[in-house]
């Protein structure tokens, strides 16, 4: 899942949606931390999943501002490291964690993946964040038992975390050679629109509050 000079290090702040700060409310955050999936190597930052969702969060007002935390070429020993200083930094609502894969592609022991997202949807619960955990798999050559027990973990951990779970990130993109890079492990711009549905359907149902939520000025709500 790649690298990209221009992206090291990205911790973009996304649009965000003014509205209920014109109003003299408190835009609630929502903190994606991921790898070059959500940092948008190969296409436009514009065109990324992250930007669409930003764009429908902000057209349906839900009153989210949407921090992009993401790396390309990231792991979960990544993603603990960085995550306590992101949410010191951004104090989110709503943590979304999409990273693994590239753990998953470098055969790392599916212990290490377990115990780095344990670390990592801990620590957003702890600092009062929900967490979305998005799911991944890894093709069959790397062995019948390390692609099962790869998927199985994300499932392990929704439920004994209670976090909401996205199946799998990459459902109806990664085996569509048109939703793909030529790498064959990037979505490409036309793949974005449907890794945003995947995290919508998720989203929308589980986590995301409405904008018919009142908020004083102090952020709190009434």
């Amino acid at each position: 899942m790649g690298s990209r000079s221009s992206k090291i290090f990205l911790f973009l702040i996304l649009t965000v949606a003014w509205q209920l700060a014109s109003a003299g409310g408190v835009a609630r955050t929502l903190l994606v931390i991921g790898d070059s999936l959500s940092a948008g190597y190969g296409i436009d930052l514009e065109d990324g999943w992250v930007s669409l969702l930003q764009n429908r969060l902000t057209e349906q007002e839900y009153g989210y501002r949407v921090v992009n935390a993401s790396i390309s070429g990231d792991t979960t020993t990544g993603g603990v490291t960085r995550l306590p200083r992101a949410l010191e930094l951004h104090q989110p609502d709503i943590v979304l964690i999409e990273l693994g894969g590239n753990d998953g592609l470098r055969g790392t022991p599916i212990h290490v993946v377990k115990d780095n997202l344990a670390a990592m949807i801990q620590a957003a619960q702890e600092n009062g964040a929900e967490v979305v955990l998005a799911g991944m798999q890894m093709p069959p050559n790397y062995g019948a038992d390390y692609a099962q027990d790869f998927a199985d973990l994300y499932k392990d951990l929704a439920a004994e975390y209670e976090t909401a779970l996205i199946d799998f990130f990459l459902a109806g993109v990664a085996l569509d050679p048109n939703m793909m890079q030529a790498d064959n492990l990037h979505p490409n711009k036309k793949g974005q629109p449907l890794l945003l549905e995947n995290a919508w359907a998720v989203l929308v149902t589980d986590v995301l509050e409405p904008a018919s939520t009142g908020f004083a000025t102090d952020g709190k709500k009434y």
